[in-house]
């Protein structure tokens, strides 16, 4: 199958530290590249990718040191480019959000979009229903409660290369946060349960522009412990050291994740999770096997010696069962088949 990935600009892909949306699109581009499909990834232009990559930028925009730069114009000139290009595809998968639409309307059976981020914001019904045609993926079912009758084909979960982070039978004593400092993120929880068990803590984490006035507020004060570590981004070859290392990652999320890519990451070095029962949470996390799902700062305390039990292989072991890069592939390729079965489409097969 002939395939268009068409990915954010603000990352590279795969990103160079901190990143979501854009780590996963590399993935799957390489899956599907393995998988013998024809992919051809729109991204900027430093992708690291097996799929044919064409440049839309010459550099991912958060990273970009220019002054002034718009997201929006760097975007829209994509989308140009991808309309101009559609038919050399069978199929369009945008990871975008909803930001094609007015482009594609008329050929929205073409097209896939996998929404990636919350979708609890107040205008987001409005403007989904304005296109209903178009088939949309999520990536936990949890995702989808704020917006139930939108045209959802499937959901698809989040997959890595089981090659990319090592197992790790035997961790270092310390408990790690990984991600985002953010108010939603609570990493003032996570230091408090650290503080509770009087484990260290190792903080790995990006802090965005607009959360600044919250980092230095709330966060930078209780960073002044000896048991806490604060290092700041790390690139993916530095997770395995970081996450395998950790006797649990700390997942103390206080809105309703999407997905959390993170626990995943740990769990295929082998790590266990102790996470908030929010969101996607008890879709990713199997109770007492690949972590503790709780709801308060006691029980995650109590949870660290329950994970500090758990069979880190079997962890490693349940990562490659459910979440590797080539079972996404796998499933969106399924997903492309059955979005163009139903728009009445037939394809010619080039792979």
């Amino acid at each position: 199958m002939r395939i268009a990935l068409v990915s954010p600009l603000y990352e590279a892909v795969p990103p160079r530290l901190y990143g979501g949306t854009e780590r996963v699109v590399a993935h799957l581009a390489d899956a599907l590249v393995q998988a013998g499909h024809q992919v051809t990834l729109f991204a900027s232009a430093e992708a690291d990718t097996l799929a044919t990559l064409a440049p839309m930028r010459d550099q991912a925009i958060r990273l970009d040191p220019a002054p002034l730069k718009s997201d929006m114009a760097a975007h829209l000139a994509m989308l140009d480019e991808v309309r101009r290009r559609a038919d050399d595809f069978d199929i369009l998968h945008f990871h975008i959000d909803l930001l094609h639409f007015p482009f594609f309307q008329d050929t929205p059976w073409r097209t896939l979009t996998t929404l990636h981020g919350r979708l609890d914001l107040k205008d987001l019904s409005d403007a989904y229903a304005c296109w209903p045609q178009f088939p949309l993926a999520s990536i936990s079912d949890s995702q989808r409660r704020p917006l139930p009758s939108a045209n959802w084909a499937g959901t698809v979960y989040h997959g890595l290369p089981t090659s990319l982070y090592r197992f790790s039978a035997q961790p270092r004593g310390y408990l790690a946060f990984l991600g985002r400092i953010s108010p939603e993120k609570r990493l003032d929880r996570a230091i408090a349960i650290a503080k509770r068990v009087g484990l260290p803590l190792k903080v790995a984490a990006k802090v965005d522009a607009v959360d600044r006035a919250y980092f230095h507020d709330e966060i930078e004060p209780l960073l002044d412990d000896p048991l806490i570590e604060y290092v700041g981004e790390i690139s993916d070859a530095q997770k395995s050291e970081f996450l395998g290392g950790a006797l649990a990652l700390l997942f103390p999320i206080d809105w309703p994740e999407p997905f959390g890519l993170v626990m995943i990451e740990a769990m295929a070095c082998g790590t266990p999770v102790i996470a908030w029962n929010c969101g996607s949470v008890p879709e990713v996390l199997e109770e007492g096997i690949t972590g503790r799902i709780v709801d308060s700062i006691d029980r995650a305390a109590y949870a660290v010696d329950d994970v500090l039990r758990l069979d880190r292989a079997r962890i490693r072991a349940r990562f490659e069962q459910r979440f590797s890069a080539a079972g996404m592939a796998n499933r969106y390729a399924e997903l492309y088949w059955r979005v163009l079965e139903q728009g009445g489409t037939r394809i010619r097969l080039t792979a």
